[in-house]
């Protein structure tokens, strides 16, 4: 994806200037204190933390970020305005404007994380000994970039994803015309095969190119469905979705859509 910056953490001038019309007016101040951490920064300490997994309590304060219960309660209402959700939005509609994103097929894929504190979207994982686990499910274009992730218990099974995942897809703007979001095939593994879905699918105009249990493996589609493990690799590349730290979900959703931004960023910074 190109040399990172030696600091991630810092908000370059180019994506401020993407999120900070999108960032809800804070209300009033109701007690007089100290003077509100600046937007900015309170981001810096969310991406901080976001980068290298530190609990927020352990923010350094010398940074400048402000402590780690503002920078939470940023982040909590930044996601509850799908501040996010509609970044993501833009992010996607200018790589498709520059005919960039690879609507011949997406690809589908899960992958298991192991949950601290018990908490919504968390249960036991049938790959760790039943240990408290999540899921993150995603689902991305020929390339591997991004187009919708969500959270799951550890223990729901990948197939009951598949009709979610596609329909959260956002209808991606950037050319004349309708938005679009739908694919022409979908590939995915054997945790996808079901003959219910694959007939949803099909009524939607996709082609599902889903492996089949019980057949030798070979099937092919491996040489398409390495993006989408790549791209699973670069969320976990954030040290903070390694673990679900956060009992709350709403919390951990919003560190995956704040990854899910900047992984479609850099795409853009790439190809746009």
């Amino acid at each position: 994806m190109g040399k990172r910056q030696s600091r991630p953490w810092v908000v370059s001038d180019e994506l401020w200037l993407l999120i900070e019309p999108l960032l809800p007016q804070p209300g009033p101040k109701l007690v007089e204190g100290r003077p509100r951490v600046p937007d900015r920064q309170a981001l810096c300490g969310i991406l901080f933390v976001l980068h290298t997994g530190i609990q927020w309590e352990y923010l350094p304060q010398e940074l400048g970020f402000g402590s780690g219960m503002t920078c939470w309660r940023r982040l909590a209402a930044w996601n509850e305005a799908g501040v996010w959700e509609r970044l993501h939005a833009i992010l996607l509609a200018r790589l498709r404007a520059a005919r960039q994103i690879d609507w011949s097929r997406e690809v589908i894929d899960s992958s298991h994380v192991r949950a601290g504190p018990k908490g919504p979207k968390s249960g036991p994982s049938p790959v760790d000994r039943a240990r408290p686990g999540s899921k993150h499910h995603v689902i991305v274009d020929g390339q591997g970039i991004p187009l919708a992730v969500s959270l799951t218990g550890g223990n729901r099974n990948d197939v009951t994803q598949l009709l979610p995942l596609l329909k959260k897809i956002p209808p991606v703007a950037g050319l004349v015309g309708r938005p679009r979001k739908r694919p022409d095939t979908l590939l995915g593994d054997r945790g996808y095969d079901h003959d219910k879905y694959r007939r949803i699918v099909w009524a939607m105009g996709i082609k599902p190119l889903i492996a089949r249990r019980g057949v030798p493996h070979g099937s092919g589609l491996g040489v398409h469905r390495w993006v989408v493990e790549r791209t699973i690799s670069w969320l976990h590349g954030f040290r903070h979705l390694r673990i679900r730290w956060e009992r709350r979900d709403d919390i951990h959703e919003a560190f995956l859509g704040l990854a899910t931004c900047l992984i479609t960023h850099r795409h853009v910074q790439r190809l746009c």
